[in-house]
């Protein structure tokens, strides 16, 4: 790279880092600031679920697969030591499952066919998209409505199609950059998790 090319380059790659640092600071401010009421209320009812002998079944496309996959794992091997295991499952895992039904006919109804089967009424259906319009998402939390399970979209930019459905927790970052909201869903979900074992050490609380 010439000096040049150089002086061309770094103002164009500081302004970059710049508007990156501000989104990931100005975004969760005002997300956690406007959402924290609603975080605790779904935080208690996730303990409750837990405490009734519910599981976490979380799901989502993509990148999101990563998500449900990760906060799965923190639940049934938490990080903390002396923390409780938990039981959750990501429907994400099993690549032979999933990728028949998607060979099928109903190919957005693939997370649905899976909570059908595996689901009980007293577990968790967590599912993410970042646009909220991920359909096969949308109609498996549909279904988990149906079923009795508690329902939660973790979404972005307006809240798509998971924010008009009637869940019991829809939680919406305020922007349209992907990876923004993917940060701010991963902030989410250790938030969730870390205050659902507050709950379980006062376990009065969940009666």
């Amino acid at each position: 790279m010439t000096a040049e090319t150089e002086r061309i380059v770094q103002p164009d790659l500081h302004a970059l880092v710049a508007a990156r640092f501000k989104q990931s600071t100005t975004v969760p401010e005002k997300f956690f600031k406007a959402e924290a009421e609603r975080i605790a209320q779904a935080c208690w009812a996730i303990a409750r679920r837990f405490h009734q002998g519910g599981r976490l079944l979380a799901f989502g496309n993509g990148a999101c697969a990563t998500d449900a996959q990760h906060v799965s794992v923190e639940f049934v091997h938490p990080v903390i030591v002396g923390k409780r295991a938990l039981p959750a499952l990501a429907l994400t895992n099993d690549s032979a499952t999933l990728t028949g039904l998607m060979a099928g006919p109903e190919t957005g109804k693939s997370f649905a066919r899976q909570l059908k089967i595996l689901a009980r009424p007293r577990d968790i259906a967590l599912g993410f998209s970042l646009s909220g319009n991920c359909m096969n998402v949308a109609i498996a939390l549909q279904v988990a409505r149906k079923m009795g399970l508690l329902t939660l979209g973790l979404t972005g930019n307006d809240g798509g199609v998971l924010k008009r459905e009637d869940l019991d927790f829809c939680f919406v970052v305020p922007s349209h950059d992907p990876l923004v909201i993917q940060e701010n869903h991963e902030t989410l979900y250790h938030i969730l998790w870390e205050l659902v074992h507050i709950f379980f050490e006062n376990e009065g609380l969940l009666q």
